[in-house]
């Protein structure tokens, strides 16, 4: 039986131990959370962002995350920061005359001209059809798993993934991928 901090911090203490696990989770997960902030964002640069701020969010409360929801709790955070940064976002752009450029995401995975497609449209999804097909179909995460994340029900979920599914098999470009044998409930 654990006594003292570990035991009320879930197994994990603060201080330099606390920041050893956080940055080893860090270490471990960082291009799993990044690719999956690209594909909800479309942008590497920005992806990049969305992650490091969501793990700054995250850090002050590690301590008290349990180690078995880490995972789950960090994919959470990272949904509801990309959905509160395109809010931000989507104000900024009313506001402004105009959009400045922004630079092409790189990637040195894959082919280019698949990954492109792929992203544009999935960018022309709405947020949480978008969200739905990332989570669901890229993290291979369950509809429960996904309802959890984006605080809905799980048939919310599915329904969102075959509407976006459906849009997505509107474009001929995507035969390739072979999106038809993909289902709601798959």
């Amino acid at each position: 039986m654990q006594t003292g901090t570990a035991a009320t911090t879930g197994g994990r203490r603060g201080g330099d131990e606390g920041w050893s696990d956080f940055s080893s989770y860090v270490a471990a997960r960082w291009t799993s959370l990044v690719r999956t902030a690209y594909l909800l964002t479309g942008d590497f640069h920005e992806a990049e962002d969305v992650v490091q701020s969501t793990l700054a969010k995250v850090y002050p409360h590690w301590a008290r995350i349990q180690p078995d929801t880490v995972d789950a709790y960090v994919r959470r955070a990272l949904v509801n920061n990309n959905r509160s940064r395109f809010r931000r976002r989507r104000v900024a752009q009313l506001l402004m005359p105009f959009v400045p450029d922004r630079p092409a995401a790189e990637s040195e995975r894959g082919d280019l001209a698949e990954r492109d497609l792929l992203v544009s449209l999935l960018a022309r999804l709405p947020q949480r059809q978008r969200a739905v097909v990332v989570l669901r179909y890229w993290e291979d995460l369950p509809a429960e798993e996904v309802a959890e994340l984006l605080s809905c029900s799980v048939g919310t979920v599915k329904s969102q993934a075959s509407r976006a599914l459906a849009k997505l098999r509107e474009h001929p470009e995507l035969e390739p991928f072979a999106l038809t044998g993909l289902g709601a409930d798959s």
